[in-house]
């Protein structure tokens, strides 16, 4: 069993890519500049190339100045549209702000703070991340394989993009990634694009952040859920632990000065006894254990997903729990409860080996 968490990021294969990528460092901010920012004619630009191409044959062909003319117009359209488009990009400053934490199969969601600081509003930033269909690194079982690599494929046309038809000094967009297996997930490179003003070129930037995103097992139901599966709060049992509350009274004790005086027996007050307040908890239920070994599973990663079901079932009832991968000491794992102790416990499945 390997001992480092899963990785998968998207291969850089191409040379290409790989040029991109020394141009443009990770980092969690980047500012567009020309060093990263690129400009070609779009796909409406190659047929206004070839429209400059056939107007300057026809013009020294035929010996027409009025074709030369118009010729010569198209190029200066074209100079200017080459100027504007990438003004337009350069400059821009794109900082991330957050990355979620999600399950396998759900997209993780990035924050992005875009800072403008030209005195023209910026038109038409079309906003997307690649698809990650990386691999992981790490022995896994050749179907679960084939079955993630389907996944990616038809998922691949579904990845999304937010255009920001129109940016003036700072704005938060979110974008998500689609995730697919459990463990570290390298966000793949913000791709950047614009074809304003006349569409005649397209300029494009790409931007490689630095952070990292966890994907948690995908929880699995199974047949020892039927412990944990309560119906309400009311069905849990009762008798392991108490918390502080209005319910049920549990004892009396002397008077604080600054207590609420709702609280004050005044019962013992008219008897003469004293003031003393009232104390009031509610139950809650047994602690519980999540083990790694009392899973029923026979492979490594449905153990995991098995024990990501107990947590967010035991996190979203509230009652306190524990939880046991192999190899942990019994006297190291700590207790806790709620919805942030579960998200803690998914990070720790998402970091297992």
């Amino acid at each position: 069993m390997s001992l480092l968490p899963k990785v998968f990021t998207i291969p850089a294969s191409s040379a290409l890519r790989r040029w991109f990528a020394a141009r443009a460092p990770k980092s969690d901010s980047a500012t567009l500049n020309l060093r990263n920012v690129y400009i070609f004619f779009s796909r409406e630009g190659m047929l206004y190339a070839v429209l400059l191409i056939v107007t300057f044959i026809a013009g020294i062909n035929y010996g027409n100045n009025l074709v030369l003319g118009l010729c010569f117009y198209l190029v200066s359209v074209w100079l200017i549209s080459f100027h504007v488009t990438f003004a337009h990009i350069s400059g821009l400053k794109v900082q991330l702000i957050e990355v979620t934490m999600a399950e396998a199969g759900a997209p993780v969601w990035v924050t992005l703070q875009l800072i403008s600081e030209s005195r023209q509003p910026r038109r038409q930033l079309l906003f997307s991340f690649e698809q990650a269909d990386g691999q992981a690194n790490s022995k896994a079982n050749s179907k679960t394989d084939k079955k993630a690599n389907k996944k990616i494929k038809n998922s691949a046309s579904t990845q999304e993009s937010i255009l920001v038809t129109r940016l003036q000094g700072e704005q938060v967009i979110r974008l998500p990634v689609q995730t697919h297996s459990r463990g570290q997930l390298i966000l793949p490179r913000l791709t950047i694009k614009t074809v304003y003003p006349l569409g005649i070129m397209r300029a494009w930037s790409y931007v490689y952040f630095a952070r990292s995103a966890w994907v948690y097992p995908k929880p699995e139901v199974f047949d020892w859920q039927a412990q944990y599966a309560v119906a309400s709060q009311e069905d849990l049992p009762t008798g392991g632990q108490n918390r502080q509350g209005q319910d049920d009274f549990e004892r009396l004790d002397n008077y604080i000065e600054g207590e609420s005086l709702a609280r004050v027996s005044w019962g013992h007050v008219a008897r003469g006894q004293g003031i003393f307040t009232k104390h009031f908890a509610d139950p809650v239920g047994h602690e519980q254990t999540l083990d790694y070994a009392d899973m029923p599973a026979a492979h490594h990663e449905q153990k995991l997903a098995q024990l990501a079901y107990g947590v967010v079932t035991l996190g979203e009832l509230g009652v306190p729990f524990n939880m046991r991968l192999a190899g942990d000491a019994p006297s190291a794992a700590t207790m806790g409860e709620g919805n942030g102790f579960a998200q803690a416990c998914l990070l720790r499945l998402a970091k297992a080996p």
